[in-house]
């Protein structure tokens, strides 16, 4: 079948990285004229397109030469942004996707707007079995690990609600699932150290928003000593870009180290 590359938007900006990426692996990336400086998959964007935003900024007056038939946005936290570029003339579509099921429903959206909506499909189809193949090993877990999921480290913030969500595919069980449901990170925050140590974690996962992560720095904290992570060094990273951001990367690369490591604990607990 041939791209229907006539419809949909034909100049795209993308104020976030999982659009970006999207559109890449959808072969969309010619519609790209701008994208997020944080953007890192695929590498080769970085080169190939003009950098025009960070998160919670972006440089209006460069995104207007650019003169694009679309922008794409990422949460209420973009509101800001978005309001100016609309009230610039621009069309503007932000999402709001904060589980996986609104990953999925994102995905299809925007393959839909650039003429992609049978591929789109046949690619978040494939996803899904992925995760349905991780769910189904997670199954015959004599014990599913408790896992903390660590966004960042001062304050202690916990995992958003995906990522909590993917946590389960893997086979694991998010230790704070009820401060998951809060879509902002300052929601997440642990009022001490305390309650972590109580909740006993067997595995820590880091992923402290684009700065490398510090099992040893996490080992060394006060009253850590017999968490039982620490006591079986079982405290691993996972880069942002493959977890943190709400698109196919957390979907694929994001749960797959999520679940190696489970399974690996499984192995040895079963």
């Amino acid at each position: 079948m041939t791209a229907n590359t006539h419809l949909g938007p034909q100049r795209i900006v993308c104020l976030t990285e999982e659009t970006t990426e999207w559109l890449y692996l959808l072969g969309q990336e010619s519609r790209i004229v701008g994208i997020s400086g944080y953007t890192v998959r695929p590498r080769r964007a970085r080169a190939e397109k003009p950098k025009v935003s960070a998160f919670l900024s972006a440089k209006i007056d460069k995104i207007l030469d650019l003169q694009p038939d679309c922008v794409l946005g990422f949460s209420d936290l973009q509101a800001d942004i978005a309001s100016q570029l609309i009230k610039a003339g621009v069309q503007v579509t932000v999402f709001n996707q904060r589980s996986v099921e609104e990953i999925f429903s994102m995905l299809y959206q925007v393959a839909a707007m650039v003429g992609q909506a049978e591929q789109g499909l046949a690619r978040i189809t494939q996803m899904r079995a992925q995760l349905q193949d991780m769910a189904k090993a997670a199954a015959s877990f004599k014990r599913r690990p408790k896992v903390y999921f660590e966004e960042w480290d001062e304050p202690r913030i916990s995992a958003i609600r995906w990522v909590s969500e993917l946590v389960g595919i893997a086979g694991g069980d998010d230790c704070f699932p009820e401060l998951a449901a809060q879509s902002l990170g300052k929601n997440r925050i642990l009022a001490n150290d305390e309650a972590i140590i109580a909740r006993a974690p067997d595995i820590i996962f880091g992923s402290w928003c684009g700065k490398k992560f510090r099992p040893e720095q996490v080992a060394a904290r006060t009253g850590w000593q017999d968490v039982p992570a620490v006591r079986d060094a079982q405290l691993f990273e996972i880069k942002s870009a493959d977890i943190l951001q709400p698109g196919p990367a957390a979907l694929t690369d994001g749960v797959a180290q999520l679940h190696h490591r489970i399974l690996e604990w499984a192995k040895t607990h079963s």
